[in-house]
């Protein structure tokens, strides 16, 4: 018998069962065999169709029995709330950028690049040779494989200047990414009630970040050039902090590089205020007209660390960074990871470190600078044309992402659903301000998927821009 006879065995039963009290037992299977005429496999078919529908259920040795109807009660948590008490900090909540969203959807929200802009053959062939390696059976070092650390301080020794020292591989240590990275800073440079300095606008998840670890962030806005090193040393002064956090080379999400000379003037300023630079550099890997040169690379006191990730450029799945780090600096760092995880997977480390040593690499990242180029160009003519209304102040030179102010007064959230209804998803700019917004502001993110829907895209949003500011 087929599929079509276990169906219609199944609706006959269907309407045996709605007609009969919850309990009631079902004829036997031999029963059913010679009412329907039809093999006991089909039959069975029938019934396996019905438990997972929650129709029937089977008790063995007894028989099967009409499932009695249960009315799912309300499940009570009030208890955690006395339990938990409130919370140090208010934490913000999951970022638009993290949404999953349909395949057919055009997504300008995304974080992350397209899985086309990957090494996916020598991500694919790393991962193989590292399960067949060591790595895959043993514990690595605390601060990393020696080999990655190595990799990690070369890559930042490559661009420091004559007459500064180079940083050792000791002074590296291995990170799950660089958001862990970001939170082990802040919680043992920075310390729980303590200001920490922010560019703003500024990551989201540096935000995120600062929340959990309780430290009371001070916004210092910046544009295009980076921020004023005369305002910073007056937040400096003002505040007591000791710690800023900033995007130096293609800011998520203004895709801003720091003029040149900028990083000179903010380490001087660090300098002077006996204070820390973070330097997150997640977007090292995505340079389109300039190559970035890491601020790090001008400091051998100790007053940068350096955030170095792999995460966006090599895949999502090997969650690698390196936090570059000296004197007592990273030693509390390092103390604060193995407090949270110990160590990071030797066979994750493996394989990044196989990806970025190949010399295919290079040649992924020649490639890639072409692709995010075009990309960027498609993006930024489709908005001028089809959303004049957002305005494009800078054209990234590096990145992932287009910042577009649109007009005062615009409804955010009602943008982003009128533009959601027709399959276009945008991540409105407030969350990537530690304070209040200086304006309204989106996101858009051009490594997405299927860039040859960009212009429409583009439509989508003008035509909600238009509706909301008619």
């Amino acid at each position: 018998m087929n599929n079509d006879s276990s169906s219609k065995i199944a609706t006959r039963l269907r309407d045996w069962i709605a007609q009969a009290a919850p309990g009631s037992r079902l004829p036997s299977t031999r029963s059913l065999v010679a009412e329907f005429q039809a093999s006991p496999v089909t039959v069975q078919k029938a019934l396996q169709a019905l438990t997972a529908q929650g129709l029937i259920e089977s008790r063995p040795g007894v028989g099967t029995f009409v499932r009695a109807v249960r009315t799912a009660r309300p499940s009570d948590y009030g208890w955690q709330t006395a339990a938990l008490r409130s919370p140090l900090a208010p934490l913000p909540s999951a970022s638009t950028t993290m949404r999953d969203v349909a395949n057919d959807a055009i997504a300008f929200h995304s974080g992350y690049p397209d899985r086309e802009l990957l090494p996916e053959r020598l991500v694919r062939a790393a991962l193989t040779r590292a399960a067949r390696g060591e790595a895959a059976l043993s514990r690595p070092p605390a601060a990393g494989l020696p080999e990655l650390q190595s990799w990690f301080a070369h890559e930042l020794g490559a661009s420091t200047p004559a007459g500064t020292t180079p940083p050792n591989p000791s002074d590296v240590v291995v990170l799950p990414g660089s958001q862990s990275g970001l939170s082990s800073i802040f919680s043992a440079l920075a310390g729980r009630g303590q200001p920490l300095l922010m560019e703003s606008p500024t990551y989201w998840g540096a935000i995120l970040a600062a929340a959990q670890a309780g430290v009371r962030v001070v916004p210092v806005p910046t544009g295009p050039d980076g921020p004023d090193p005369t305002e910073l040393a007056r937040a400096f002064d003002e505040t007591g902090a000791r710690l800023f956090y900033a995007q130096p080379n293609y800011a998520n999400p203004t895709g801003a590089q720091w003029a040149a000379g900028r990083g000179e003037e903010v380490l001087q300023v660090v300098r002077d205020k006996g204070a820390f630079l973070v330097e997150d550099d997640w977007a090292h890997d995505f340079g389109i007209t300039t190559n970035p040169v890491p601020v790090a690379s001008r400091d051998d006191s100790g007053h940068v660390v350096y955030l170095r990730s792999l995460t966006k450029s090599v895949s999502p799945a090997i969650r690698i960074a390196a936090v570059i780090a000296r004197g007592p600096a990273r030693e509390r760092i390092l103390a604060d990871r193995a407090a949270e995880s110990m160590y990071v997977s030797g066979l994750l480390q493996a394989a990044a470190l196989d990806v970025v040593t190949q010399p295919g690499w290079q040649t992924h990242l020649r490639s890639l600078r072409h692709q995010l180029q075009s990309r960027r160009d498609l993006l930024v003519a489709s908005m001028r044309e089809h959303a004049p209304q957002a305005h494009i102040e800078h054209v990234p030179k590096g990145g992932l992402n287009l910042w577009a102010r649109v007009p005062d007064g615009t409804d955010l959230e009602r943008l982003a659903r009128d533009c959601e209804s027709d399959g276009v998803i945008i991540a409105a700019g407030r969350e990537w301000f530690p304070a209040e917004p200086a304006g309204a502001f989106i996101r858009l993110n051009y490594s997405g998927s299927n860039p040859g829907a960009f212009p429409q895209g583009a439509r989508v949003i003008g035509r909600a821009l238009e509706r909301a500011n008619p």
